[in-house]
C-alpha cells in the first residue's frame, strides 16, 4: 500500500528539485503581476472619482504640497509642474508665416549689459571729455557724450549728442529722455557720470554682473538734501550713479512733471528728488552685498602716493581737475589692477600645484607654466610644429620664402621685448646675489602653438655680477611663453546665403582651350542646381586680333558655346564685354565691368581654370560683407600629373581635398567683393595716382583694397576652389612683381619636393645608363 505513495513523493521531489533554480524568478513574476494589478485598480478608482466631478478639482493627496489650478504652484512654492500645450491652428483663419528675427538674442529678448552716458560741457569737451574717452571708453560696450552745445565740433573717436541748451537741469532732462527713447529697450543698466570723474571701467562692469536686473536700482554715493528729509538721499553726480532698466521705464512718464514742479540748481539733486517723489526710491551706496566705493580727491593730490585702502577700492574718483591728473589716475589704477591680477595668478598656480599632487600623475603632471595648456603633442610627423630660428638682426624663416631676411617691424619689437623680459626675470629670481646684463643673443628659436601661444627658447650670453663687484660671462638657455590672451568674439554684420553672385571671367586667346571645361562646370554646379549666380564674360582682344575681328573672330567658338547654353537654359542670359588691350591689367578690366553693374552687386572675379561649385559660392557670400570685408580665397592648385604620377594611374577627378597639389598663395586672381566697396577704393586710388594710368599695370584688385580701403581683407585657403594644372603664360608687359608672382606660381605648381626629387633621380639614372 505504501508503494504508490512513495513513488508519487519521489516524483514530486524530482520535479521540485528541477524547478528549484527557477523558484525565485517565478515568485518575482507573481509578486510583480499582483502589485501591478493592485496599482491599476487604485488608478482606475482615482480616475472614476475625477470623472464624477469634472468641474471641481480633485483634493490633494495627504502630505502633498498645495497647488493652484491648472498645474501652477501654490503660494510659497517656487517649483512648478510643466504642461504640454498642444499646437492647434484654426482652419478657418488664413495661415500667416511667422517672422523670425535675425539674431536669437533679439527673439529671446536679451539685452546688452551696460550703457554709459558722460555729461560734458563747452569748457571741458576738448580736455576732460577727451581724457575720459582715451582712458576708459574702450572698456565699455557703449559710451555716449551729452552736451548742451548746439553745433559742437566733435573730437575724433567720440559720439556726441548735442541738446542745444546748456542749462544743467534741462541737459539732465533731455539726456534721460534720449536714453529712454534710443536705448531703454536694449540695455539692462545705465551708468551716468560726468567728465570730471574717473571711473574704473572693469570694476563698474563687474558690479553690474553681481546685481539682479529685476529690481529698481538707484546706486551711487548717497548724499543728504540740504534742508530736506533725513531719510531721503540722492546720488552725487560727481561720483556717477547706476540706474536699472526697470527704474528708467517707471521714471520716464514722470520726467515732464519733474521738470515743471521740481526746482533745483544741481542736476543730480533734481533727478534724485524726481525719483524719490514719484517712485519712492532713495539712493543707496550698497545693494545685494555690493558696495559702491568712491574717493574724493583733495587739492594737489599725487595719485602715485595714494596707498589708502579706500583709494584702491574706489569705483569712482572725483573731482578730476585736468587731463594730466586723469591720465595719472588711470596709470595708477591700472598698476593696482595689474598687481591684483598677478597676485590672483600666483594664488591660482599654488592651488593647481596643491591639487595636482593629489592626482594619479602626482607632481609630474604639473605643466610649465602652471595654469597654461600643455604643449601640443603631434600624432604624426605631419602635425609637428616647426621652430623658426632668429638672431637680433636676421630672421631665417621669412614670409616670402627666402632663407634669410632682416628682422624688422613687429618681429624686431617682439624679439627685443622677449630678451628684455628674460633678463628681467633672471634678475628678479637671483637678486641680490647676482645681477645679470645682456651681452649678446647667441641663438633664438620661436614657434606658435595654437593651444597655448608663442613659445621661445633663447641662448643668451650674459654678464653676471656679484655683490662684491666680481663679474663673469656665462651662457644660459631660457624658455619663455607668451600665452594667448582673452579670446574675443568680433561682432560681424548679418549676411545670408541668398545673395546673387555675379561671376566675372576674363578670357584671352591663351585661355581658349579651357573655356569649355569652365562652362560645363558652371552649368552643372549652378544652372542645373538653380543657384543664384550669373556669369559675365570679358573677351580681351589683342589689337591685332581686334582689327581682324570682321574676318576671323578668335572668340567665335566661345560665343557659340554661350549660345548653346542659352538655348539649353531659356531663362539664362550670359552677356559678354569686348576689350582691346595689349596689357590686360586686372584693375582696368574691373573698371569696365564695374560701370556696367549696380553698386550693390557681389562680384566673384574668377579665372578660366577654376571649377565653380555651390560650396564655394556660399562661402563667397558669407565671407564678403558690404562696407566691412572682402574675400580673397587661396585656391587649391593641382600638380603636374606627368611629374607626380609618371605614367601611373592619375587621381580621381572628383573635387576631393586629398588630390595631389598645394594652395597657391602667389595667386590673387580670384576675389569676392561688392561693387560699392570697389568703387570707393577706386576713387581714392584715382585721387592718388592723378591720371597716371601706367600705375594700374603694376596693381591687382587686391592691392587696391589693401592700400586704398579701410575694409577687412580676409585671405584664407579655400579647399572648395580647385584648379586643374596648367602652365600659365606670364605677360612680361606687366610689372616686375606681378610677373614674378606668376613665375613662382608656375614653378611651385609643378610638383612637390619629393616628386621633383624622384623625377631628377630617374632622369639621372636614365642618363647614367
Amino acid at each position: 500500500e505504501l508503494g504508490p505513495a512513495v513513488a508519487a513523493a519521489m516524483r514530486l521531489g524530482a520535479v521540485l528539485s528541477a524547478l528549484r533554480p527557477a523558484l525565485p524568478l517565478l515568485l518575482g513574476l507573481s509578486l510583480g503581476c499582483s502589485l501591478s494589478l493592485l496599482r491599476a485598480s487604485w488608478s482606475h478608482s482615482a480616475a472614476e472619482e475625477r470623472c464624477l466631478a469634472p468641474g471641481r478639482p480633485a483634493p490633494p493627496a495627504p502630505g502633498a504640497p498645495p497647488e493652484a489650478a491648472e498645474g501652477r504652484p501654490g503660494p510659497g512654492h517656487e517649483d512648478f509642474r510643466p504642461r504640454i500645450v498642444p499646437y492647434y491652428r484654426d482652419p478657418n483663419k488664413p495661415y500667416k508665416k511667422v517672422l523670425r528675427t535675425r539674431y536669437i538674442q533679439t527673439e529671446l529678448g536679451f539685452h546688452e549689459r551696460l550703457f554709459v552716458a558722460v555729461l560734458t560741457s563747452k569748457a571741458t569737451l576738448n580736455t576732460l571729455a577727451v581724457a575720459v574717452n582715451k582712458t576708459v571708453a574702450h572698456h565699455f560696450p557703449r559710451l555716449l557724450y551729452f552736451t548742451g552745445l548746439r553745433s559742437a565740433k566733435v573730437p575724433h573717436g567720440m559720439v556726441l549728442v548735442a541738446h542745444g541748451d546748456e542749462r544743467p537741469i534741462w541737459l539732465m532732462y533731455e539726456t534721460m529722455n534720449y536714453i529712454h527713447q534710443h536705448f531703454g529697450s536694449d540695455y539692462d543698466w545705465f551708468y551716468i557720470m560726468q567728465d570730471d570723474t574717473y571711473a574704473q571701467a572693469e570694476q563698474v562692469k563687474a558690479l553690474v554682473t553681481h546685481l539682479s536686473i529685476n529690481q529698481d536700482v538707484y546706486l551711487g554715493r548717497a548724499e543728504e538734501f540740504i534742508g530736506g528729509d533725513e531719510q531721503a538721499r540722492y546720488c552725487h553726480g560727481g561720483f556717477g550713479y547706476l540706474l536699472s532698466r526697470s527704474l528708467l521705464l517707471k521714471l520716464h512718464p514722470h520726467l515732464d512733471s519733474c521738470r515743471n514742479e521740481i526746482l533745483s540748481v544741481r542736476p543730480d539733486e533734481w533727478l534724485g528728488r524726481c525719483i524719490i517723489d514719484f517712485l519712492g526710491i532713495t539712493c543707496v551706496s550698497q545693494l545685494q552685498g555690493q558696495h559702491y566705493h568712491t574717493y574724493e580727491l583733495a587739492k594737489n593730490t599725487e595719485p602715485e602716493k595714494e596707498e589708502e585702502e579706500e583709494f584702491q577700492a574706489a569705483l569712482a574718483v572725483h573731482p578730476v581737475s585736468d587731463m594730466t591728473l586723469m591720465y595719472r589716475l588711470h596709470k595708477q589704477f591700472s598698476r593696482i589692477q595689474l598687481d591684483r591680477v598677478y597676485q590672483e595668478i600666483q594664488d591660482l598656480q599654488m592651488q593647481i600645484r596643491n591639487l595636482t599632487a593629489l592626482t594619479p600623475a602626482g607632481e609630474a603632471g604639473v605643466t610649465w607654466p602652471v595654469g597654461i595648456n600643455a604643449p601640443f603633442l603631434p600624432k604624426s610627423r605631419f602635425e609637428v610644429i616647426s621652430w623658426d630660428y632668429f638672431t637680433e638682426q636676421h630672421l631665417f624663416s621669412c614670409p616670402d620664402g627666402s632663407p634669410k631676411c632682416e628682422l624688422s617691424g613687429a618681429s624686431k619689437a617682439d624679439v627685443s621685448e622677449i630678451i628684455e623680459s628674460a633678463v628681467e626675470q633672471l634678475n628678479h629670481r637671483y637678486q641680490p646675489l647676482l645681477r645679470f646684463s645682456k651681452r649678446q643673443l647667441l641663438n633664438g628659436y620661436r614657434r606658435f602653438d595654437p593651444t597655448r601661444g608663442m613659445e621661445y627658447t633663447l641662448d643668451l650670453l650674459l654678464e653676471a655680477a656679484t655683490q662684491k663687484g666680481h663679474s663673469h660671462v656665462l651662457a644660459k638657455r631660457v624658455s619663455l611663453v607668451r600665452p594667448l590672451s582673452k579670446v574675443e568674439i568680433i561682432p560681424m554684420p548679418y549676411v545670408t546665403e541668398a545673395t546673387q553672385v555675379q561671376l566675372v571671367l576674363p578670357l584671352t586667346v591663351q585661355d581658349l582651350d579651357f573655356v569649355a571645361n569652365f562652362l560645363d562646370m558652371f552649368a552643372m554646379n549652378t544652372l542645373d542646381t538653380h543657384d543664384n549666380a550669373l556669369l559675365t564674360l570679358l573677351f580681351i582682344y589683342h589689337p591685332y586680333d581686334a582689327q581682324r575681328v570682321g574676318q576671323v573672330d578668335v572668340f567665335a567658338g566661345v560665343k557659340a558655346m554661350v549660345g548653346e547654353l542659352e538655348k539649353r537654359y531659356a531663362e539664362v542670359k550670359i552677356p559678354w564685354i569686348s576689350v582691346k588691350t595689349e596689357v590686360p591689367s586686372q584693375v582696368k578690366l574691373m573698371d569696365i565691368v564695374s560701370k556696367k553693374h549696380p553698386v550693390d552687386t557681389l562680384f566673384f572675379l574668377a579665372s578660366v581654370w577654376t571649377e565653380i561649385n555651390m560650396e564655394f559660392l556660399n562661402r563667397c557670400r558669407m565671407n564678403t560683407i558690404s562696407n566691412w570685408q572682402v574675400f580673397f580665397p587661396v585656391h587649391f592648385q593641382e600638380f603636374n600629373p606627368t611629374l607626380v604620377y609618371r605614367g601611373e594611374q592619375t587621381a580621381s577627378s572628383n573635387t576631393d581635398f586629398l588630390r595631389d597639389g598645394h594652395f597657391d598663395r602667389h595667386s590673387f586672381a580670384e576675389a569676392c567683393f561688392y561693387n560699392s566697396d570697389y568703387m570707393t577704393a577706386r576713387t581714392k586710388l584715382a585721387a592718388d595716382i592723378l591720371d597716371r594710368d601706367e600705375v594700374l599695370e603694376s596693381m591687382e584688385v587686391f592691392d587696391v583694397f589693401l592700400h586704398y580701403s579701410g575694409l577687412h581683407l580676409f585671405r584664407a585657403v579655400e579647399p572648395g576652389l580647385v584648379q586643374k594644372y596648367t602652365l600659365r603664360s606670364c605677360n612680361p608687359r606687366l610689372s616686375e612683381e606681378l610677373y614674378h608672382r606668376c613665375v613662382l606660381s608656375n614653378l611651385e605648381g609643378l610638383a612637390s619636393r619629393s616628386h621633383l626629387a624622384m623625377a631628377l633621380f630617374e632622369q639621372e639614372q636614365a642618363n647614367s645608363t
